[in-house]
C-alpha cells in the first residue's frame, strides 16, 4: 500500500505543468527573488489596464547607408582589429569595442568569429552576404536600450564561440550546430524593446495579442530573424544550402533562442543534469574514461545535443555574474537601468508594477544581484561547469558574489563604493 500510495503521488506530481517550478519558500521570504522570479518566469498578469499600452511597432529597416563599413575582414579598421585581438579570451572587454565601433559591436566582431569557424564556407555564402546579414540584424537592436541593446547580443555571441571552443562541448556537437549557435546568439534578442514578457502582456501590446501571452519576445526574435534574412537575397545567408540543411539548421536556431525564456529555465538545467551530467558522472565513477563509446553515445545523441545547446545558449545569455568584476558591474547598471525605466513607465499607465524592487528610489542593485546568482546562476553554471570546465568563470563569479555581498553588507545600493 504505501508503495502505491507513494507511486500515485509520482504520478500527480508528473502530471502537473509545475514539474520544473522551483519551490519558493514562504511568500515574503525575498523580496529581490519574488520580483526576479515574478518578472521573468511569469507571463504577466494578464489584466489588461483601461489605456491599453500598444508597442509602436518599428518597421524593421535596412542599415543607415551612411555608415561607412568593411568590405571584408580585411577593411576592418586598425583601431577595431586592436581591440578584437584578445577576443578569444574569455576576459575579452565588449565595451571597449562597443566605444571603438559607436555602437555597432556586433558586425565587427560577428565577421571575425564567423570567419573563425568557416560559417562561409559551411553556409556556402559570400562573406559580403554575412556583411549584409549582420548590418540588417545590428540595425534592428534598439541602441536606445540600456541593456538589451547590440552590445549584449555580441557580449553572448562572444561568450557562445568561447563555450564552441571546450572539449567536451566540441566532442558533443556537430559543425551544423556549431553554425546555428552562433546565428542563434547573434539574432536573439533582436528588436528587443526594453521591456519584459510581463509588461507587454500585462500592456496588451500587439506582440503579446499576435504570440497569445506565451514566450512572447522569444518568439518574435526567432519570426522576425527569419523575416529580414530572408526577404532580401543581399543579405540572406541561408540562399545556397540544400532544403533539409536549411531545415535542420532553422529548427535548432529557433530551439535555441526560445530556450532563452526564462519560464523554463529550470526545466532546461534539470534536463540538462539529470540527461548529461549524472550519467556522465556515473561511468566516470565505474572506471575512469575507459568506456570512451558510452561517453560518445551521451554526448551525440540527438535529444542530448539539444540539450548541450539549450544550456550553452542560455549560459551565454545571462553570463554577466562571470565576467571580470569591472564588466559584470557595467551589466548590472544596464539591466537595472532597463528594469527602473519598465516600473517607471507601468507607473505611468497604471500598469501593474511586475518587478516593485526595482524603483530607481529604492531599489538595492547589491541585493537585486546577490538574488539573482543565488537563484538563477549557482546551479545552472555549476552544472556547465561540471560539463565544459570552466575554471577561470567560476572564480569571477566567486569573486563578484564576494563584491556584491560586501556592498550590501555596507548597507550601499550603488553599483560601487563611495570614494574613500
Amino acid at each position: 500500500m504505501p508503495v502505491a500510495e507513494a507511486l500515485d503521488r509520482v504520478l500527480e506530481i508528473l502530471r502537473t505543468t509545475e514539474l520544473y517550478s522551483p519551490q519558493l519558500g514562504t511568500k515574503d521570504e525575498d523580496p529581490h527573488t519574488n520580483d526576479l522570479v515574478g518578472g521573468l518566469m511569469t507571463d504577466g498578469l494578464r489584466r489588461l489596464s483601461g489605456n491599453e499600452y500598444i508597442l509602436a511597432t518599428k518597421q524593421p529597416h535596412h542599415l543607415p547607408s551612411h555608415l561607412a563599413t568593411p568590405l571584408s575582414l580585411n577593411d576592418i579598421p586598425p583601431r577595431i582589429a586592436q581591440t578584437m585581438e584578445t577576443e578569444e579570451s574569455w576576459d575579452f572587454d565588449i565595451f571597449n569595442l562597443e566605444a571603438a565601433t559607436m555602437k555597432r559591436p556586433l558586425t565587427f566582431l560577428g565577421l571575425k568569429i564567423f570567419s573563425r569557424f568557416g560559417v562561409c564556407e559551411f553556409l556556402n555564402c559570400p562573406e559580403a552576404t554575412l556583411r549584409s546579414w549582420l548590418q540588417v540584424i545590428e540595425a534592428n537592436y534598439h541602441s536606445s536600450n540600456s541593456y538589451h541593446n547590440s552590445t549584449h547580443a555580441a557580449d553572448v555571441l562572444h561568450a557562445t564561440a568561447y563555450f564552441l571552443c571546450k572539449e567536451r562541448v566540441k566532442q558533443s556537437l556537430d559543425p551544423i550546430d556549431e553554425v546555428a549557435a552562433l546565428i542563434a546568439a547573434t539574432v536573439h534578442d533582436v528588436d528587443h524593446p526594453g521591456r519584459t514578457n510581463s509588461f507587454l502582456c500585462n500592456a496588451g501590446s500587439e506582440l503579446a495579442i499576435l504570440y497569445n501571452d506565451t514566450a512572447v519576445l522569444e518568439s518574435h526574435h526567432a519570426a522576425l530573424a527569419f523575416q529580414l534574412t530572408t526577404r532580401d537575397d543581399k543579405c540572406n545567408i541561408f540562399k545556397n544550402i540544400e532544403r533539409n540543411e536549411y531545415r535542420t539548421l532553422r529548427q535548432a536556431i529557433i530551439d535555441m533562442v526560445l530556450a532563452t525564456e526564462m519560464t523554463k529555465h529550470f526545466e532546461h538545467v534539470n534536463k540538462f543534469v539529470n540527461s548529461i551530467n549524472k550519467p556522465l558522472a556515473a561511468l566516470e565513477e565505474n572506471g575512469g574514461n575507459s568506456d570512451e563509446e558510452s561517453v560518445k553515445n551521451i554526448l551525440t545523441s540527438p535529444e542530448n545535443r539539444i540539450l548541450v545547446k539549450r544550456m550553452l545558449i542560455k549560459c551565454a545569455d545571462i553570463s554577466n555574474p562571470c565576467r571580470p568584476l569591472e564588466l559584470c558591474i557595467e551589466w548590472a547598471g544596464r539591466i537595472s537601468e532597463e528594469y527602473f525605466a519598465q516600473t517607471d513607465e507601468e507607473k505611468r499607465q497604471g500598469l501593474p508594477v511586475v518587478m516593485p524592487v526595482f524603483d530607481r528610489n529604492t531599489c538595492s542593485i547589491p541585493k537585486s544581484q546577490i538574488s539573482f546568482i543565488d537563484y538563477f546562476i549557482t546551479d545552472m553554471f555549476d552544472a556547465w561547469d561540471a560539463f565544459a570546465d570552466l575554471p577561470n568563470l567560476m572564480q569571477h563569479l566567486d569573486n563578484n558574489f564576494k563584491y556584491w555581498k560586501g556592498l550590501d553588507e555596507r548597507k550601499l545600493h550603488s553599483l560601487r563604493p563611495p570614494p574613500e
